[in-house]
């Protein structure tokens, strides 16, 4: 007797499969035979996918700055994971793991390099907050929930310390065993050329589609030179369109070269959420239709691949044994406004709806499911 049967569902590359759970694990996929204690049916009308992870979010409700309520940007959408990006340092990270126990959606973190987290937008402008010690600790007391670490390198957070953070962020990496550091990129100094040239294989460069004048391309439209290099050494692009680091111009000049990204993230919290021009997820991933991309191609970059940069190798695939983390939903044809974060709209004619979660086997129906009379119980 399985926990679970999903039947006749859609995957993205159009073939149908039943899917059948036990313990919170992927039990049998394919034509399965036998009883479940539920059973959903999405009549080959509905896609399925691994569940959806959001590479850079930022939920740790208690911050002054950028805060959110995990569900609420998570299974809500649709999204079954989400990794925080940086809210937290040393100093509140234990606060922000006990928080999180209580939410259906899977919440890891990268843990900010300074101790004193998103409490300020300048939080790397003070090399005494780099505590590398305090880092090891809250590694060594969270190996769970503790993916990696995160540097914000822009002007406005660095102040004058220009490359030293990363630099020390480097050092810490070496110090808790290589765990991925996610590194964003903003306005400079320091300049791009100098972050690309200190990453390594696995680190991940962040809002890599902005459209600031620090961006990835040269004014003449190239990929830069030191950006390329950091690529082919495995350096990993990871999208984080947030309120002001997502261009379509930048966007599609490096996609239409073939420079896609590695994971699509929201770079989500309340307001943007609220207000735009995020609103969430799906409405991240619609926007990479417009620019070229295909259906497996998109969630490839929240499931599989998203799932391989932050070394979360139980989710991510649909395989028996993995975590039975799913996403329902359908594809809508209509025409909408998508509007990057340079104010700049364009009309979108395919677009996600995310109909139900699956978290570890357990079936929660998202607003648009709600609105929609979509699997009520």
């Amino acid at each position: 007797m399985f926990d679970l049967i999903i039947r006749r569902a859609r995957l993205p590359d159009e073939t149908l499969v039943d899917i059948a759970v036990s313990a919170g694990k992927i039990a049998a996929i394919g034509s399965v035979n036998g009883k479940a204690h539920e059973e959903r049916d999405l009549g080959g009308r509905r896609y399925l996918s691994a569940g959806w992870i959001d590479s850079h979010v930022h939920c740790y409700a208690k911050s002054p700055i950028y805060h959110d309520e995990p569900d609420k940007i998570g299974v809500a959408h649709g999204v079954t994971t989400v990794i925080d990006a940086g809210s937290t340092g040393a100093d509140e990270v234990d606060d922000f793991y006990q928080i999180t126990r209580s939410a259906t959606t899977q919440v890891y973190a990268l843990l900010n390099i300074s101790r004193t987290g998103l409490v300020v937008q300048h939080e790397l402008a003070d090399m005494n907050h780099l505590d590398k010690a305090a880092v090891c600790d809250a590694v060594q007391r969270l190996p769970d929930f503790l993916l990696g670490i995160k540097a914000r390198m822009s002007s406005s957070v660095v102040g004058a310390n220009g490359i030293k953070p990363l630099v020390r962020a480097k050092e810490i990496q070496q110090a808790i065993g290589g765990l991925p550091l996610m590194v964003h990129v903003g306005n400079n100094p320091p300049d791009l050329d100098e972050i690309a040239g200190l990453l390594t294989s696995g680190d991940i460069i962040t809002h890599c589609y902005n459209g600031k004048p620090n961006r990835i391309l040269t004014p003449a439209g190239e990929l830069r030179a030191a950006v390329k290099r950091a690529i082919e050494r495995g350096v990993r692009l990871d999208v984080g369109h947030g309120s002001a680091s997502f261009s379509f111009a930048v966007a599609r000049a490096a996609i239409s070269q073939g420079i896609l990204p590695d994971s699509i993230s929201s770079d989500i919290y309340c307001r943007n959420r609220l207000n735009g021009p995020v609103y969430g997820l799906a409405a991240v991933m619609s926007k990479f239709f417009n620019l070229g991309m295909t259906l497996p191609q998109i969630i490839d970059c929240v499931t599989r691949k998203a799932a391989e940069g932050l070394r979360l190798r139980d989710k991510g695939c649909l395989e028996v044994g993995k975590d039975a983390d799913f996403t329902i939903f359908t594809l809508s044809e209509e025409s909408r406004p998508l509007v990057d974060a340079e104010g700049i709209s364009e009309t979108g004619a395919t677009h996600f709806t995310p109909l139900a979660a699956v978290v570890a086997g357990e079936w929660v129906t998202t607003d648009q499911g709600k609105a929609n009379h979509v699997f009520s119980l």
